[in-house]
């Protein structure tokens, strides 16, 4: 009988064991090769070894990072491809959101229209910071036309889209940190063991890593124009060195995760289901500021937010952040105001589709000296109006009589090339 219980207690343990093992969830890593297939990103012919394309060495890279990962038992790796194919863009993102992934590791190369340019960069999400990174987040960015599925996920990004919203202001505040401690061991692993030279880690909005739930890092492996750096990137050595500086970094990134949560394995209490949000009645755009000056997109007044609707009324320019129907997104957009750095930032609601009962919107197109005749805009547009007031002319167009008339006008003149221009309400 004492046996029996024992053989008994002891089948208990070992499956309660057993279950406790195979229950811990692997820290699970999609390991993105950058470009692929039809896109070549970056390359450059050489006498010696030829043509050096982004495309192969980056999954040379990958394919050696995500060999070491997967003798480690605590992880699982997940490649967005492993040949030479070309994953959309929004297929890298949808497959690691759907994997439920904890890490995200895009690997690219850098080109510079300077030859000189040279060194590792690694990018995280977050808000532009830095003009001289710029045509990095372009080229980036280029690239997310190249399929029709693409153009219909990124197409219908926009600050109106309450779910668009939540998802980037969450995913910068949620993730930044993290982002932030593996780009930083990756540039450090490259200094201190390769012994190369760091650009540093930069914050910039990238699509692909902008629709990422999770902690996401573009590692820039060096410049494929410069010409020594390039012969590295194509080396086996190069790309040996390489992959372990990345593999390293994620080793000590998931040992500093653990120690700060106290464990490999979290255990999250499931979340009870909230009520389904309903829409309010109002728009609400996030007023920043109003001043007499004028700002263009990117001036550092602006303090780096994006999606802002400058309105000129009674001759102030109102700057509004965002715009959305659900008071969570409203509240979101209100705190992102006050973070970067505007105190007395405020909500205030517009009526959808309101027509002014007098007067009318208009698009104020250039402020300044007087245009000549044959300058862009006055080739470009017909019917403009021109008013000179102390001293300083300013150029309008069109005449609509709803705020989302007008912000469709300013849209059609931004496809036509006329940027920076204001909305301005004027009162008859």
């Amino acid at each position: 009988m004492h046996n029996q219980n024992f053989k008994i207690i002891l089948s208990f343990l070992l499956i309660l064991s057993s279950t406790l093992i195979f229950s811990q969830k692997k820290f699970t890593i999609v390991l993105d090769a950058g470009h692929g297939g039809s896109d070549h990103g970056a390359n450059r012919s050489y006498a010696d070894i030829g043509r050096v394309a982004e495309k192969d060495v980056t999954l040379a890279v990958t394919l050696k990072v995500g060999a070491m990962l997967e003798k480690n038992r605590d992880f699982k790796v997940i490649y967005t491809r492993k040949f030479d194919e070309y994953p959309s863009l929004s297929d890298r993102t949808n497959l690691a959101n759907r994997s439920k992934a904890d890490l995200f590791v895009s690997i690219h190369c850098n080109s510079s229209q300077r030859p000189t340019a040279y060194g590792t960069e690694t990018y995280v999400q977050g808000p532009n910071q830095n003009d001289e990174n710029l045509e990095v987040a372009k080229r980036e960015n280029d690239v997310i036309f190249l399929d029709e599925k693409d153009r219909q996920t990124f197409g219908s990004y926009n600050p109106s889209s309450p779910e668009s919203l939540i998802a980037l202001k969450l995913q910068q505040n949620k993730y930044l940190e993290s982002s932030l401690l593996l780009g930083g061991l990756v540039e450090d692993n490259f200094v201190n063991k390769d012994k190369r030279f760091s650009r540093g880690v930069f914050q910039k909005n990238l699509h692909v890593l902008r629709m990422n739930a999770m902690p996401s890092v573009l590692i820039e492996t060096g410049f494929i124009n410069h010409p020594e750096e390039s012969h590295y990137l194509a080396s086996e050595k190069g790309q040996t060195e390489i992959s372990e500086s990345i593999y390293n970094a994620i080793i000590d990134y998931k040992k500093a995760i653990d120690r700060k949560t106290g464990g490999s394995v979290s255990v999250k209490k499931p979340e009870p289901e909230k009520p389904a949000e309903s829409p309010l009645k109002n728009d609400f755009r996030i007023l920043l500021l109003s001043s007499p000056t004028k700002y263009n997109d990117g001036d550092p007044a602006l303090k780096g937010l994006n999606y802002i609707l400058p309105l000129k009324d009674n001759g102030q320019y109102k700057y509004y952040y965002g715009v959305t129907n659900m008071a969570s997104v409203k509240d979101i957009n209100l705190k992102t105001a006050k973070d970067a750095g505007f105190r007395n930032a405020y909500a205030v609601g517009f009526m959808p589709n309101q027509k002014l009962l007098s007067g009318y919107y208009t698009i104020e197109v250039y402020t300044g000296e007087k245009l000549n005749g044959n300058s862009f805009i006055l080739q470009t547009l017909k019917d403009v109006e021109r008013n000179k007031e102390n001293g300083v002319f300013y150029y309008t167009y069109g005449k609509v009589f709803t705020l989302e008339d007008a912000v469709k006008l300013q849209k059609d003149l931004e496809t036509k090339g006329i940027k920076n221009t204001i909305i301005q309400k004027v009162f008859k």
